[in-house]
């Protein structure tokens, strides 16, 4: 079995938000850290090589510095990283960046795709299905649970308060939660391999069938108008009040005012 895995370099929030006079995320100036979800099924696909013997490559779209998630994935356990990087593929909204790796995806042999639900600096859930659609192979998204039978996979799809069984003939793309597992740590002798190992890095020249129209920002048909760190709010009013019939006469017009109500 052949297993492909997506994976992002996504800004760190904890150490601070930088947006380029675009209103892009300046990610070159960013601590930066493996989705969480991306790296829930990165270990998914790992539980899968220890399970059936699959070659897990990673595959990964950013800046130079993104190298360093694939070196993470191989430490993890992964055998192959493929890093994605080309000035011209900048800036690339949910749509450009699905065509980027389905692009990328085209050039390997593989029976199953997975990805992360969501990538926490963009929250749409839309790359992984887009990826799917451009392929040409069916899809189940939020996977608690993957078992492989025969030439099919079966997954266990969160709904609501309740989940589906889904299964799929492979080839298929899942999209993985963060909750459907607890990913292992890297090893001290996967760490030593990881930098030894040789990240083949792939330009906008060896992505198949996309067309540069539907590549980087001048491809990418939603844009962002305005962004901004974390807006502080202020003090807001303050009123006294004697009773507390007042208080409460006070909010209910309060609500009434603004249609709560």
């Amino acid at each position: 079995m052949k297993i492909v895995v997506c994976v992002k370099q996504v800004p760190d929030t904890k150490g601070g938000v930088k947006f380029k006079p675009d209103g892009t995320l300046d990610r070159g100036a960013m601590l930066t850290i493996m989705n969480p979800d991306d790296k829930a099924g990165l270990e998914a696909a790992l539980r899968l090589k220890d399970q059936y013997g699959a070659e897990v490559t990673v595959v990964t779209m950013g800046l130079p510095k993104a190298e360093e998630v694939l070196r993470e994935a191989i430490a993890m356990g992964a055998d192959k990283g493929i890093l994605v990087t080309d000035r011209v593929l900048g800036g690339a909204d949910t749509w450009a960046t699905s065509q980027t790796l389905a692009g990328a995806i085209r050039n390997l042999d593989y029976d199953l795709i997975i990805t992360g639900r969501q990538a926490i600096d963009g929250d749409t859930a839309q790359v992984g299905p887009q990826i799917s659609e451009h392929l040409n192979i069916p899809v189940i998204s939020y996977a608690e649970e993957i078992k492989i039978e025969d030439d099919s996979v079966v997954v266990k799809r969160q709904y609501d308060d309740r989940y589906h069984m889904l299964k799929a003939k492979m080839p298929c793309l899942i999209t993985a939660l963060s909750e459907l597992n607890a990913p292992r740590y890297m090893t001290p002798g996967g760490i030593f391999d990881a930098y030894d190992a040789e990240i083949t890095v792939w330009g906008r020249a060896d992505l198949k069938d996309v067309e540069d129209s539907n590549l980087g920002l001048k491809g990418s048909p939603t844009q962002i108008a305005k962004a901004s760190d974390k807006v502080r709010k202020g003090a807001g009013e303050k009123v006294t009040l004697d009773t507390p019939d007042e208080s409460a006469s006070y909010i209910v017009s309060k609500l009434q005012e603004k249609f709560v109500i």
